[in-house]
């Protein structure tokens, strides 16, 4: 065989099993038979050609190609190629899916309620679905709209307050306020190693000092004092009882009302006796450096001076 020959051989095979390679990397399958359909789309951002088309979360075709539409301004019909034995209800719809990490999935939704199928060839509609981002944006993104209004005037009334001089003056205070809670900090630290220290020695005698107390209180005979103070009592209620009785002697002293009456006359005469004695008293006492002549009953004088 000539070496021309040999070498052409070579090159179809190396062609055929490049092309093979390639198309075994884009998971199309060169030896089974497939079906093609169209599918027509508004939007195919993110649609890559040989991306996977799923029925039901299985994989079964690929995007095999996508061209613009010339008879239907503003769409895009893509081809895709599935399994021979995959029988697409009629009805069936295509969706676009974005995922969480932003790549785009093609879904068949198929109508189970059909009775017929579709022939290859056919034309799917298709529809965009943004997925859990695009319901996220549908819910979060009115309620941001909304909430920017209020937003504004927070941030308004927020620049008005950081440019007020007052929120300077208040930090300033709150800095002066911390300098002096550390240094109280400081004096609490000094008080817990001193006072609070001596404070505990003199509570720990306290303590020992009420425990001594409590052993004297323990061993004190009460019964004996409860009997003393009621012997107290009755002799207290016996003296009571005397002095509330008529024919007692102090009944009497304090009951008789005429005894009352002559004590007040004689304390009476004896307050009398008392200012007449501060008024006149040469008539009570009589006094002379050179003594005095006394006159007896008979009308004579004596002299008692030595």
């Amino acid at each position: 065989m000539r070496k021309e020959v040999k070498l052409g051989i070579t090159a179809i095979i190396a062609i055929a099993i490049l092309v093979y390679g390639l198309n075994f990397f884009k998971n199309i399958e060169m030896l089974h038979p497939k079906n093609t359909y169209y599918v027509e789309f508004a939007d195919v951002t993110g649609v890559a050609e040989s991306g996977p088309v799923f029925w039901s979360g299985l994989q079964v075709g690929i995007v095999r190609e996508m061209r613009y539409n010339p008879t239907h301004p503003g769409y895009v019909v893509v081809r895709i190629e599935t399994a021979k034995n995959l029988l697409i209800p009629t009805g069936t719809t295509a969706e676009l899916e974005t995922e969480m990490l932003g790549s785009v999935r093609m879904h068949l939704r198929p109508n189970y309620s059909s009775s017929t199928c579709l022939q290859p060839g056919d034309t799917i509609p298709g529809r965009g679905n943004g997925g859990l981002l695009a319901a996220a944006s549908e819910k979060i993104l009115p309620a941001v709209e909304r909430m920017m209004p209020k937003l504004d005037s927070i941030l308004s009334s927020l620049n008005r307050l950081l440019a007020d001089p007052a929120l300077a003056n208040t930090l300033h205070n709150t800095e002066r306020a911390t300098a002096h809670l550390a240094a109280t900090s400081k004096q609490l630290d000094a008080l817990m190693k001193t006072d609070v220290t001596q404070m505990a020695d003199n509570l720990t005698r306290l303590s020992g000092n009420m425990e001594a107390m409590t052993s004297k209180l323990k061993d004190f005979d009460f019964d004996r004092l409860m009997q003393n103070v009621n012997s107290t009592i009755e002799h207290v209620e016996l003296f009571a009882n005397r002095l509330n009785d008529p024919q007692g002697s102090w009944g009497l002293l304090l009951n008789d009302a005429q005894l009352y009456n002559n004590l007040n006359a004689t304390a009476g005469n004896a307050a009398l006796l008392l200012e007449d004695l501060r008024m006149r008293p040469k008539r009570y006492v009589h006094f002379s450096i050179f003594g005095r002549k006394d006159k007896t009953a008979d009308g004579r004088n004596w002299n008692f001076s030595k």
